[in-house]
C-alpha cells in the first residue's frame, strides 16, 4: 500500500516545480574523486613560509568544518520529506568527505601536515559541533537543521573559499576548489529548494516540527554550540584579511536566496537564522559582546576529555588520493 504522507510530499514537490530527480542524475554524471587531480603538479614551490604559517590553522578549520556538513547531511538523508532527496543528500554526506580529504590532500603538498600525515586535531568548537551533531543531529526537526545547513555553507564555506583562492598562487589548489564549488553551487540549490518545498506544507504541521519537537536543552545545547563556532571563525577570517564587505555579501547570500523562495518564509527556523546571520556580520551589534564573546571564551574552558573520543566517522579522513 502507497504511504499516503508520501504521496502528499510527492505531490507538493511537483508544485514547487523543481525536479528532484533530474538533479539527482546531475549529481551522479558530475562526481569526481581526487585521483583525478595531479597532485605532483608544479605549483607547491609558490607557497611561502608566510603563507603556509598563515593558512595552515585556516586550512585544518576548514578540513573540520567540511566533516560538521557532512554529519549534517547524514542526518537530513534520514528525515528527507522524499527519496530522491534523501538519496541526494547520501551523495551531499560522501562529497562533504571527499572535501576535507582534497582539502587535507592540499595540506601535505604544501607541507602543513607532519612527517607522519596525522590529520590535524580540531579546535574546541568544532569538536563540540561534531559532538552535538552525533548525539542530537537524527533527532533535531527538519526545518531547522534543513536551515541551518545553508547558513553554514553560505556563510562559513562560501566566505572561506573564495578567501582561499585569492590567498593562494598554486594553480593545483584552484583546480580543487573548480571541483568544490561545482558541489556547493548544487549543495545550495538543493538546500534552499528543500526549505521550500518544507515551507509549502501544512502550516499547523511546520508549527508542530519547529517548536513542539524541539526540546529546551537542545535549544540551549544549539547556541552554546554553534553560536561560538560561527564567532570565532567569523572573527578568523577576518582577521586573517577578508575584508567584513565579503563575509556580509556571503551571509546576505543566505537571506536572498532564501527570500526567493515562494514558501521559505512560512519556515520560523529560516527568520531566526537570517536574525542571528545578520547579527554576527555586524561586529558591533550587541549580540557579540552578551552573547557570541562570551561563549567563545567560556567555551576556550572546556577540557577537551569531556567530549570523549573522537567519532569513528571522522575516520574517513585522508590525504591519500583516493578513487571514490
Amino acid at each position: 500500500m502507497t504511504d499516503p504522507t508520501t504521496d502528499t510530499t510527492t505531490a507538493t514537490a511537483t508544485a514547487t516545480g523543481y525536479d528532484f530527480d533530474a538533479m539527482l542524475q546531475t549529481i551522479k554524471d558530475k562526481q569526481w574523486s581526487l585521483a583525478d587531480i595531479d597532485w605532483e603538479a608544479p605549483g607547491a614551490e609558490l607557497m611561502t613560509d608566510e603563507i603556509r604559517a598563515r593558512l595552515q590553522p585556516f586550512m585544518a578549520d576548514l578540513v573540520w568544518i567540511e566533516h560538521v556538513g557532512a554529519r549534517g547531511f547524514a542526518a537530513l538523508a534520514k528525515k528527507a520529506p522524499t527519496p530522491a532527496i534523501a538519496e541526494i543528500y547520501r551523495y551531499f554526506h560522501a562529497e562533504e568527505q571527499k572535501h576535507a580529504n582534497a582539502e587535507l590532500a592540499l595540506m601535505k603538498r604544501w607541507g602543513m601536515l607532519d612527517e607522519s600525515g596525522a590529520v590535524p586535531e580540531p579546535n574546541i568548537n568544532v569538536r563540540m559541533a561534531i559532538k552535538t551533531l552525533d548525539d542530537f543531529g537524527d533527532s533535531l526537526p527538519l526545518t531547522g537543521l534543513a536551515t541551518l545547513i545553508p547558513l553554514l555553507e553560505c556563510a562559513l564555506d562560501g566566505a572561506l573559499v573564495k578567501f582561499l583562492l585569492d590567498e593562494v598562487p598554486d594553480p593545483v589548489c584552484h583546480e580543487v576548489f573548480r571541483h568544490i564549488n561545482s558541489d556547493e553551487a548544487r549543495h545550495i540549490t538543493v538546500d534552499f529548494q528543500v526549505l521550500d518545498l518544507i515551507g509549502a506544507g501544512s502550516l499547523h504541521k511546520l508549527m508542530i516540527e519547529s517548536i513542539g519537537n524541539l526540546k529546551p536543552q537542545v535549544v540551549l545545547g544549539l547556541i552554546i554550540v554553534f553560536v561560538p563556532l560561527i564567532n570565532k571563525m567569523r572573527d578568523n577570517i577576518v582577521a586573517m584579511g577578508l575584508p567584513e564587505q565579503k563575509l556580509y555579501n556571503a551571509v546576505k547570500r543566505f537571506s536572498s536566496i532564501g527570500g526567493r523562495g515562494a514558501y521559505t518564509h512560512r519556515i520560523p527556523a529560516f527568520h531566526v537564522l537570517k536574525a542571528q546571520a545578520t547579527m554576527m556580520v555586524d561586529r558591533t551589534h550587541p549580540y557579540h559582546r552578551f552573547l557570541a564573546d562570551p561563549l567563545v571564551k567560556a567555551t576556550s574552558y572546556v577540557p577537551v576529555r569531556l567530549l570523549g573520543k573522537p567519532q569513528s566517522w571522522t575516520e574517513a579522513l585522508t590525504h591519500e588520493p583516493i578513487a571514490s
